[in-house]
């Protein structure tokens, strides 16, 4: 549990009524709490509104944009007892909201509830799940190959876009996603080059280094992808596609395209989907390059850490290596798909 207040004898208060039954963070600012939250997500939050620097009404509003922390409920916990600041709260995707002076058993009562209630989302999207495979499968198969429609302009395989999505669905796992939106990501990862359909072949295939103005021409490619998959600020798999599509070539130093967004400017979608693509380029076979050894992508990576890639990613990245190896004998380029026990 993190619980997120400026005022020390708030967060003693709070901790000293939770910690028999929870295991208790607390931030006396928003941006920390959001350091924590990405770095080791909690089950639930507890938030106060008036911080200085960022206030929880904004701290909310970030938790609820991000696809990987969307998910986590969040508790207002406020000396704040106007009704239009309640309102906003909820509007912004709290669970509940509780105004202080707080009692101890109240605030022990809320939070029990909403675990519980958390849970049982959880379990009924796993029987959801289960009952509609078939139908789950049959989508993935049809994004998959709708992103190879890209890949065949391109010098990559069909089996580039299914590896990059699982890889994208263990880093997003490893970051703190919950199990749906990763397999929303494993299912809006495939499309990420789409865009790369409205570049021209001269420019696409050309088999030298390309000139400036082409290069140009070529950036073009994720917005002309996030146009085709539609607004990216709307909800569902679509939204989640053109997000990556725009994004997953910018760079967490900023040197990237289309927008030279950085560090946590950059959707974590984005961030994650860059990774997993960087990867597996590096470490397959294309007609100008042989695939590079595993531990040689694997160190070029890491050096590429605060660079290129958000630097906690490529930690969750390396701690999911055992299960992306299992992916990448799994979809070889031999043209054999492996069962998935090996």
């Amino acid at each position: 549990m993190l619980v997120v207040d400026d005022m020390p004898e708030n967060l003693d208060v709070l901790s000293e009524v939770l910690r028999d039954s929870y295991q208790v963070k607390v931030a006396t600012r928003g941006t920390r709490a959001l350091e924590i939250v990405r770095r080791t997500p909690p089950d639930i939050i507890l938030l106060d509104i008036m911080m200085p620097e960022m206030d929880g009404f904004e701290v909310c509003r970030r938790l609820k944009e991000d696809y990987t922390t969307r998910h986590i409920p969040v508790i207002f916990a406020t000396a704040s007892i106007d009704p239009k600041d309640e309102l906003r709260g909820f509007e912004l995707g709290a669970v509940d909201y509780i105004t202080k002076p707080v009692s101890p058993p109240l605030v022990l009562a809320r939070v029990r509830t909403h675990l519980a209630l958390y849970d049982q989302n959880q379990e009924l999207e796993r029987k959801v799940r289960q009952r509609t495979v078939q139908l789950n499968d049959t989508r993935l198969q049809i994004i998959q190959r709708l992103g190879r429609a890209a890949e065949y302009k391109d010098n990559e395989t069909g089996l580039h876009v299914i590896r990059m999505s699982h890889y994208s669905r263990l880093i997003g796992l490893a970051a703190g996603m919950d199990q749906g939106d990763a397999d929303l990501l494993l299912n809006a990862a495939p499309m990420h080059d789409l865009g790369k359909i409205g570049i021209p072949d001269s420019i696409l295939r050309k088999p030298g280094k390309l000139t400036p103005a082409e290069w140009e021409i070529m950036k073009t490619h994720s917005a002309i992808g996030a146009e085709i998959l539609g607004d990216p600020q709307g909800s569902g798999l679509l939204a989640m596609a053109s997000t990556v599509a725009l994004s997953h070539h910018e760079k967490w130093d900023g040197s990237g395209y289309p927008k030279g967004l950085s560090g946590e400017a950059i959707p974590r979608v984005g961030r994650i989907v860059a990774l997993a693509d960087v990867f597996d380029a590096l470490t397959s076979k294309r007609p100008y390059k042989e695939a590079w050894p595993l531990q040689t992508a694997l160190d070029w990576i890491v050096g590429q850490s605060g660079r290129h890639f958000d630097p906690h990613l490529v930690d969750c990245f390396l701690d999911c290596i055992p299960e992306i190896e299992l992916v990448r004998s799994r979809y070889r380029e031999d043209g054999a798909i492996r069962p998935a026990r090996e």
